[in-house]
């Protein structure tokens, strides 16, 4: 199933083994207003997670839905251009199902798999990623023309936002807690993200 990112209005998208997701950072993000905002966009809180990598900038503007309620946002090289994309959402990894699952760019094309500490690392199709397998979701760093090494180190450094992140991630809740509207889910049926293209485009 194609997986669709459903960001905020953008105007830019702007040999060390992995044992653990990332380093939780200081002065942790009240649990109750990530919550507040993450849930604002239909967003599941425990998926929300930033990352870093030297000479890459988050692009705010990428920030958004992964799917049903995942999560995903853009980091954006200065130096070159390349994005690394982060991306949250529920799933399972095991040995036999990694070569078989899409890789980063969605070719189609079967992975290429290396077990590296916790992670996986995920070639095939162009793109390369590390997907870090948590209880019941998949934590992925993924880019196209980025550096293993540069791949490794931002999937090492992938933690929950700080307060200060967080601010910098996810805009405040609207008053009253109300979710904002998607316009890709039907209105009836399972609530499935409508991707039909209108006859226009």
């Amino acid at each position: 199933m194609i997986r669709t990112v459903r960001a905020l209005p953008a105007l830019l998208l702007t040999p060390v083994l992995l044992t653990a997701c990332g380093s939780e950072e200081a002065g942790a993000a009240d649990p109750a207003e990530l919550k507040a905002r993450a849930w604002a966009l239909g967003i599941a809180p425990e998926f929300v997670h930033v990352t870093e990598a030297s000479g890459y900038t988050l692009a705010q503007q990428s920030v958004g839905v992964y799917g049903g309620d995942g999560f995903s946002a853009t980091y954006v090289s200065q130096q070159n251009g390349t994005q690394l994309t982060l991306t949250v959402d529920r799933g399972t990894m095991t040995a036999e199902t990694c070569p078989t699952q899409p890789p980063a760019d969605s070719s189609g094309t079967r992975a290429e798999c290396t077990r590296d500490g916790d992670a996986w690392y995920r070639g095939g199709g162009g793109g390369a990623e590390y997907v870090l397998p948590k209880e019941g979701y998949l934590i992925r760093i993924g880019g196209t023309g980025v550096p293993r090494d540069v791949l490794r180190e931002a999937a090492r450094e992938v933690h929950r936002p700080s307060a200060d992140e967080l601010d910098a991630l996810l805009p405040p809740a609207p008053a009253g807690g109300t979710p904002v509207e998607r316009g890709d889910l039907p209105p009836v049926g399972d609530g499935a993200p409508d991707n039909d293209v209108d006859a226009g485009g």
